[in-house]
């Protein structure tokens, strides 16, 4: 099975054979591209308006949060995807995905210093390829070609049905970073010299896993982490640009001053 999937706008299009096609930026998606509420969030949503999630599966979903109580509450929720049982495959209604001007921005500088921007996520795979999807259509009408990769939480289907199951482990936390590793290691990128970027302190260690992480929109805790770390911070919002310098200008001194033992 794939480490990575791979959302193109362009069949021509190849990662350049240079020095920088061995550095990747790797996003998370919710509240770091897009703004919460999170993609699956949004996604449960349209299917209770349209009465498409069986009234059992909610006590499905109870069992199995008490069966992964001891791990956690967190990983409880991201493991736990009984609610989704004998639903039919479908997607996310594409009109609820705006993203930060300043995540398209910052995606648009990637793409043209031929970085490999990949997107790890916690989210089901499925739409956290819609996300890429609709990233690169964004990047298009710009004039920007991109190659966007996905990881992130497998989904189960049998014969277009979820089972309300998730193949391997839940993409979150911990094992973000051992899916970066892999992917590093199949694809050839040097994690020293990759960018990294989430909002949640769930993703310190996917951030400390890079050369060059960056807190966006923090949450109280990763803001207090980056400020110890020294970890640059942005602040996204929607309707309103607030990086005030061209890419070309900030990066050479953006992350300026990271400790080198950054990269674990």
């Amino acid at each position: 099975m794939k480490s990575v999937v791979y959302i193109d706008s362009s069949s021509a299009f190849r990662i350049r054979e240079t020095d920088a096609s061995r550095v990747a930026a790797f996003f998370d998606i919710d509240g770091t591209l897009l703004p919460l509420p999170s993609l699956e969030r949004r996604f449960i949503a349209e299917l209770r308006q349209e009465g498409l999630i069986p009234a059992r599966n909610y006590l499905r979903w109870l069992a199995a949060a008490i069966r992964l109580a001891p791990r956690g509450v967190q990983h409880s929720i991201h493991g736990n995807k009984a609610h989704l049982r004998n639903v039919s495959v479908r997607a996310l209604s594409f009109r609820q995905l705006t993203f930060f001007p300043d995540a398209i921005r910052r995606v648009a500088w990637h793409a043209s210093q031929g970085h490999s921007v990949i997107l790890v996520s916690g989210t089901l795979d499925f739409l956290a390829r819609q996300a890429a999807l609709a990233l690169t259509l964004r990047l298009a009408m710009r004039g920007v070609t991109a190659k966007i990769g996905v990881c992130a939480t497998q989904a189960e289907r049998v014969d277009g049905r979820y089972t309300g199951k998730i193949i391997g482990a839940a993409n979150f936390a911990e094992e973000k970073v051992i899916a970066m590793r892999r992917v590093a290691r199949e694809i050839g990128f040097d994690l020293a010299r990759c960018y990294g970027y989430s909002d949640s302190a769930h993703d310190r260690w996917m951030l400390g896993a890079v050369g060059k992480p960056a807190a966006v929109n923090p949450s109280p805790e990763l803001r207090r982490i980056a400020m110890l770390r020294h970890w640059p911070i942005f602040d996204w919002s929607i309707g309103e640009t607030v990086e005030t310098k061209a890419p070309n200008e900030f990066d050479s001194t953006f992350f300026h001053g990271i400790p080198s033992e950054n990269v674990q």
